[in-house]
């Protein structure tokens, strides 16, 4: 197991990119020490370069506009009787 910085997405649409200091624990997984708790994500949520990161947080940020004009859709075509 090794330590390496990494930038976490998971929750860059709500909280923003995080920047880490983690563990490699696999392949595809890293651990994070954090307040006392330990964190662990899995590809695609995290990676090696601020790049990465940001290429992956645009891309949600593109499928979350998606659904929600997707739903808006729904929402504008519903109609009571």
């Amino acid at each position: 197991m090794s330590t390496m910085h990494v930038w976490i997405t998971k929750y860059a649409l709500t909280t923003g990119i995080s920047e880490a200091d983690a563990t490699q624990c696999a392949d595809n997984a890293v651990s994070w020490h954090r307040n006392g708790y330990m964190y662990w994500y899995h590809k695609p949520d995290w990676h090696l370069t601020k790049e990465e990161a940001l290429a992956r947080a645009e891309q949600m940020r593109v499928a979350r506009i998606a659904s929600l004009t997707k739903s808006i859709t729904k929402l504008e075509a519903l109609k009571f009787v």
